[in-house]
């Protein structure tokens, strides 16, 4: 914990998630679990503005923006309040729900950065997939991170939309973990430098959800989902996790999930049962981390939720090519069930690559229906296989 090239973000605990020598500045994203100064606010429908106007002059509440699709306002209220006013939202007659947005933060546990290679896509059996589809550009997937490093030989050539819904001044990656996870989902394959991309030919769409010390809140996160959905992802890929259940979110990904749109997210890295959200949510693909021998992964999730495993220990990938809070540049290793996920990502992009009118569900049918076995869960988990994926 003393080496400043070490950060375990962990989904569950806020009070693990940063290095204690590195100082974050207020700027750099929010804190703890929540926001202390917003509430989430939906009213009924046909409530007119007059009345939301007096609801929130009532409460001294200042709308600051609305969640498209889902109209649910986000709602500044005095700092260190939200919790309070978020209840006395919840008694007004016109409000369907009022809750505190919450903070979710990437999910990943660093290791050597040295030690093996890109052994996942071996295990998962990626090159004979490629034989049969090396994907589509048209199938877009939509990374929602701390964003992807705008100019990476590896990933430049991928990226086709930016959209940062956070309180950083920049769309590119000054974390590094959003820039793991889509190397891993769709590096430039075939190219005669870095890593391959499971997606191989995939397109990546960069949502940028969480900040620049690799935490976000909801609300973020519930934008960045609507935003993807409205231009053309079909799949929404998320690395990242909140301990708090949420309407807010779930909304955004009931939104989403409608439009046809394929979730999958990480089941969190707190070796627990306990639920971690979004993937805890029905709709969405929980993933867990397996390691090279497909046994559980020491710090990986578990339980009757999570639907499908995937690699998730000393994952090689892209790092972005400038200073970062991982430390590391250009590529290195990382674990986790963040790292998990784009492989299930992946795999997905080439299944709708072979198969374009397949539905979302149809997608995810074959998905966990076409693994291999696991062993240290405590319920059968399947391993994600790209080769029988595709067949």
């Amino acid at each position: 914990m003393r080496d400043r090239y070490w950060i375990i973000a962990v989904a569950l605990i806020a009070a693990l998630l940063l290095n204690p020598i590195i100082v974050l500045a207020d700027e750099d994203g929010p804190q703890g679990d929540h926001d202390s100064k917003v509430v989430l606010v939906k009213f009924r429908g046909g409530t007119d503005e007059a009345a939301k106007e007096r609801v929130h002059g009532k409460h001294g509440g200042k709308v600051r923006g609305t969640i498209p699709g889902i109209d649910v306002q986000v709602v500044e209220v005095e700092a260190g309040k939200s919790k309070g006013k978020k209840d006395e939202y919840k008694n007004e007659a016109e409000v369907v729900f009022a809750e505190v947005d919450y903070i979710a933060q990437a999910s990943y546990t660093p290791d050597d950065p040295y030690f093996g290679n890109q052994w996942g896509m071996t295990k998962i059996q990626a090159p004979q997939a490629w034989d049969l589809t090396t994907g589509s550009s048209a199938v877009k997937v939509a990374i929602l991170d701390t964003g992807i490093d705008q100019n990476h030989e590896d990933l430049q050539g991928k990226i086709i939309a930016n959209r940062n819904f956070t309180n950083s001044r920049t769309v590119d990656d000054r974390y590094g973990h959003g820039t793991h996870v889509a190397g891993i989902a769709a590096a430039v394959t075939s190219n005669g430098k870095g890593v391959a991309g499971v997606g191989y030919n995939t397109s990546l769409m960069n949502v940028k959800v969480l900040a620049d010390n690799g935490s976000g809140n909801y609300s973020w996160i519930a934008n960045g989902i609507i935003w993807a959905a409205d231009n053309g992802a079909q799949v929404i890929s998320m690395s990242l996790g909140g301990s708090f259940a949420s309407s807010t979110m779930e909304s955004a990904l009931n939104y989403a999930s409608s439009k046809g749109v394929l979730l999958v997210a990480a089941a969190g890295n707190s070796n627990t049962s306990s639920p971690s959200y979004p993937a805890y949510y029905s709709n969405v693909i929980a993933v867990a981390a397996t390691d090279k021998n497909d046994a559980k992964a020491s710090f990986s999730n578990y339980g009757s939720w999570v639907d499908i495993a995937a690699p998730g220990t000393d994952i090689y990938s892209t790092l972005p090519n400038h200073n970062n809070r991982i430390g590391i540049k250009n590529y290195g290793y990382l674990s986790g069930t963040s790292m998990a996920t784009p492989y299930v990502t992946g795999v997905a992009a080439l299944v709708l690559a072979k198969y374009p009118t397949w539905t979302s569900a149809e997608v995810r049918g074959r998905l966990e229906a076409s693994t291999d076995p696991t062993s240290g869960f405590s319920s059968i988990l399947g391993r994600v296989n790209a080769f029988l994926a595709v067949q």
